[in-house]
């Protein structure tokens, strides 16, 4: 077993610095990961005693439709989300409580449970990385805004995940 962890080391650090002289998707960096919950505020408490922090972060409610623009399947829909973000050294967590039904989160926590929903990339230009997620297999599920950027998630299945695109408007 130890062998077989020095051999992924290994790959791993060949595959790393093979990746630095090609252009990585997202900067090479993920910057979140999201869980779909039943109820954000049990949530927060278990995800507050387990990472230790001494108190668990704000609840928001995302913007509704006439802010927040958000599609789901390529059509308009009411659906929000609360939201609770644990910022830590390297990576935010965030825990996400669906509000209506017309969502991907909804759709995830409905069709899995409780758990992982995507992982989360800061990009250049959302309608290039779009394309080329679609290209390579992903579909678009909702796309939306929120003060300061946007959002897009899409479903990569043939590498079972979803991948959210983040923007930044710089506000």
């Amino acid at each position: 077993m130890k062998t077989l962890h020095i051999l992924l080391i290994c790959i791993l650090m060949i595959t790393t610095s093979n990746l630095q002289a090609q252009e990585r998707f997202g900067n090479g960096k993920i910057t979140q990961i999201g869980l779909v919950v039943n109820d954000i505020e049990k949530a927060s408490e278990k995800w507050t005693a387990i990472l230790g922090f001494s108190e668990k972060p704000e609840i928001v409610i995302t913007d509704e439709y006439d802010k927040a623009h958000t599609q789901f399947e390529g059509k308009p829909t009411e659906a929000q989300a609360k939201l609770a973000f644990f910022h830590l050294e390297n990576i935010t967590l965030e825990l996400i409580e669906p509000i209506g039904k017309n969502s991907t989160w909804y759709q995830q926590l409905k069709k899995h449970g409780e758990g992982f929903h995507h992982i989360a990339f800061n990009v250049d230009g959302m309608e290039k990385n779009i394309s080329f997620l679609k290209a390579n297999g992903g579909k678009l599920q909702q796309t939306g805004d929120f003060t300061g950027g946007s959002y897009s998630y899409v479903d990569m299945p043939e590498v079972g995940l979803v991948i959210e695109l983040l923007t930044s408007t710089g506000n």
